[in-house]
């Protein structure tokens, strides 16, 4: 019989230092919520064996599959910008790499399967809840079309984890293109290990950058390719009105991917302050902070790839600075282009970012729900008679406290798109794949965890899980998962779950 994974594992083969070599603990009553069954055809496994009662022992971490070389991975980071020199996965073990159908190597790392070296005295397990969470918003994000890590499976444990009460146990098993992040590199800088930051930088250059081998500084083009990553990936969080909510260096990932969905969240009524994390307490990683806080982070890798970037200090750093310099432009090309095309505009005119701030602004001061305004304002534009429905534009104009605001900044808005070529049933069908109908709204991801936790209810995962699989298209029978909750979400807060 062929092994369950078929493994090839590369971060194993790297020197001993860069992890602890620890197999999954044995779990007492593993119970499958849910595979994802399309996910693990791209991966070239068989779901029926997934499914089966091996397969499900393995996803719960209470059988080591073949092949695997299971191993928790050490990494450094600054944690809401304090430096802890080693942190490390604490609660994820990292089976082994499969290449999928597509030819890409990911990673199979199952979270929340039991105490690692780098526990620092932590129980290594996960709760239900985060784990549903993080497997409904991940799948979510990758509907949205974003880059991120990807949820496998589900499964209860049969025990429990004590955290404020006690709660049913679960373990994530986790697919990611790597699990290489900025804390990896800074580990080794904060040795003063340059061998073993360049077996790092080497490793990461032939996963993630190959054409980065044949350039005059392969370093210099790794950090050159992370930045622009991360620019791409954090203006795309903005357009959905995504909060990440724990920036730290050991959460951003070089890949590009979005990473660590613990105190995550949504935006309901448009505010750039709102950070809905209850560690957060001064809003460093607000919604509107993220760019600068991934600015802040890639600056710390640049910093951690010094000593690759030249052996003259001087010359090292000035390589830093001009990649770093670069993420501005990156970024706002990105998010601009982004905005643009919420708007339904498909080229970039001089005054088209101060036409999306001028709503932004007049969403905020309005407490205009973020998602709504923009997926409304693709009903409301004018169509091919230049006219927009009278029942669309009302509906977007009752978003806001005075709608009049909206009136006045929706004039020059149709006058751009007038001016824009194409014809408008185009441009409708642009705003339509740029602006999601539904995004997981947060007060629905709690009913959704409480049903699981305290009922064992799985049917509201399930039909989140499927409305959020189409976030684009209009879904008559799921109409009510598109509505803002009361109050705007005021006053919501999202816990890390370790």
């Amino acid at each position: 019989m062929t092994a369950l994974f078929p493994f090839d594992n590369s971060y194993a083969r790297l020197p001993d230092r860069f992890f602890g070599r620890v197999a999954p603990t044995a779990v007492e009553a593993p119970r499958l919520v849910r595979l994802n069954r399309a996910l693990a055809v791209d991966l070239g496994l068989d779901p029926d064996r997934l499914e089966s009662p091996e397969g499900v022992e393995v996803l719960a971490g209470r059988r080591v599959p073949e092949g695997a070389e299971p191993l928790a991975a050490a990494y450094a980071g600054h944690q809401f910008g304090q430096f802890v020199p080693q942190l490390g996965d604490g609660r994820a073990i990292l089976l082994g790499e499969v290449v999928g159908r597509d030819g890409r190597r990911r990673d199979i790392q199952l979270k929340g399967s039991g105490p690692t070296p780098f526990s620092r005295r932590g129980d290594g397990r996960a709760a239900l809840g985060p784990v549903l969470r993080e497997y409904l918003v991940s799948e979510a994000m990758h509907a949205l079309g974003i880059p991120t890590t990807r949820a496998l499976a589900a499964v209860t444990t049969g025990e429990r984890v004590v955290r404020e009460t006690v709660l049913p146990g679960a373990v994530l098993t986790r697919v990611a293109s790597s699990h290489i992040r900025v804390g990896s590199f800074q580990f080794f800088a904060a040795r003063g290990d340059v061998e073993g930051l360049r077996a790092l930088a080497d490793h990461a250059i032939a996963r993630h950058d190959p054409e980065a081998a044949r350039a005059d500084n392969p370093y210099r083009a790794l950090l050159g390719g992370v930045i622009r990553r991360q620019a791409a990936l954090v203006a795309r969080w903005l357009t959905v009105g995504f909060i990440h909510g724990v920036m730290n260096t050991d959460n951003m990932s070089i890949a590009g991917e979005t990473i660590d969905y613990g105190p995550c969240a949504f935006l309901d009524t448009y505010d750039p302050a709102t950070a809905f994390s209850s560690i957060d307490r001064h809003g460093r990683y607000a919604y509107g902070n993220q760019p600068r806080i991934a600015l802040w982070n890639l600056t710390r890798l640049a910093e951690a790839l010094l000593p690759l970037l030249s052996e003259d200090e001087t010359q090292a750093v000035a390589e830093a600075e001009a990649a770093l310099a670069g993420f501005a432009a990156q970024f706002e090309a990105a998010y601009h282009g982004g905005l643009n095309r919420k708007l339904g505009l498909a080229t970039m005119r001089d005054g088209d970012p101060a036409l999306a701030g001028d709503l932004l602004k007049t969403m905020a001061e309005n407490e205009a729900d973020f998602t709504l305004t923009f997926r409304r304002l693709g009903e409301a534009a004018p169509g091919p008679d230049g006219e927009a429905d009278p029942a669309a534009v009302e509906a977007v104009r009752s978003l806001f406290i005075d709608p009049t605001a909206y009136d006045r900044w929706a004039e020059g808005w149709r006058r751009r798109l007038s001016e824009e070529p194409g014809d408008a049933e185009a441009k409708r069908q642009m705003m339509r794949t740029a602006n999601p109908a539904f995004i997981p709204r947060n007060h629905r991801v709690e009913a959704m965890i409480e049903a699981a936790v305290e009922r064992q209810d799985f049917a509201p995962f399930e039909t989140l899980l499927t409305v959020l699989a189409r976030p684009y298209d209009d879904q008559p029978d799921f109409a009510s998962y598109a509505e803002a909750p009361e109050g705007g979400g005021r006053g919501y807060r999202t816990f890390c779950g370790t």
